[in-house]
């Protein structure tokens, strides 16, 4: 009776070890997995206030901070927009040897004209970008950045809506890769130190998005 209780506990203890070691693979392979996410890729928009063509290409050399949102938007929107404004306003005065440049990209191209993207911009950073196209192109951009919304593609400029959508704003690297989204949790504090951070490592050589497998 002892050799058959002391085989069951040999059993259960190695069975209960054996799912740590599983846990703990699961784990460390999650945590690989963190900052990999493919996220941007080819897009073609319309610069709102210059009226050229604003590719992917458009955002190599400096880092890019990107929000997707829409001009009629109540408050949302504004909130993130201050904060990525301040965000950017912080880092230039700390004048660091690579330049970060701010993108707004319309999800409602029904009512987001160009002219109404320009004023809209008016009232956050000067440097800001705005971008907007076709249904298809905002679309295809969205998709490339994992960015959720929920406009029709029919509605009329007259109608009241509102657009369901993603609320993150996206830190590319200079090389083009993905480095970093930031939703409404984040403080302006959390957002400028995560940034800047991120420059700095940027200013002594790594390479986001670049590293070994």
């Amino acid at each position: 009776m002892l050799f058959v209780a002391t085989g069951i506990a040999l059993f259960a203890y190695f069975k209960n070890e054996k799912m740590k070691v599983e846990e703990r693979k699961k784990e460390e392979m999650a945590n690989k997995s963190v900052g990999k996410v493919k996220v941007g890729g080819p897009f073609e928009l319309l610069n709102a206030k210059t009226g050229e063509i604003f590719t992917e290409k458009d955002l190599l050399g400096k880092f890019t901070l990107i929000y997707f949102g829409f001009t009629n938007c109540p408050d949302i929107c504004p909130e993130e927009l201050d904060k990525m404004c301040d965000v950017i306003s912080r880092i230039k005065d700390d004048k660091l040897d690579i330049p970060i440049q701010p993108v707004f990209v319309s999800v409602d191209p029904n009512r987001d004209t160009p002219e109404a993207i320009v004023t809209y911009l008016k009232d956050f950073h000067s440097s800001m970008i705005g971008l907007t196209g076709a249904y298809e192109s905002i679309k295809k951009m969205c998709k490339v950045y994992r960015v959720y919304f929920s406009t029709p593609p029919n509605l009329k400029p007259t109608d009241d809506y509102l657009v369901d959508h993603s609320i993150f704003f996206y830190l590319m690297a200079p090389n083009g890769n993905f480095v970093d989204a930031f939703g409404k949790i984040f403080s302006k504090d959390e957002v400028y130190l995560k940034v800047k951070s991120y420059m700095t490592e940027w200013s002594k050589g790594k390479r986001f998005g670049e590293e070994e497998p």
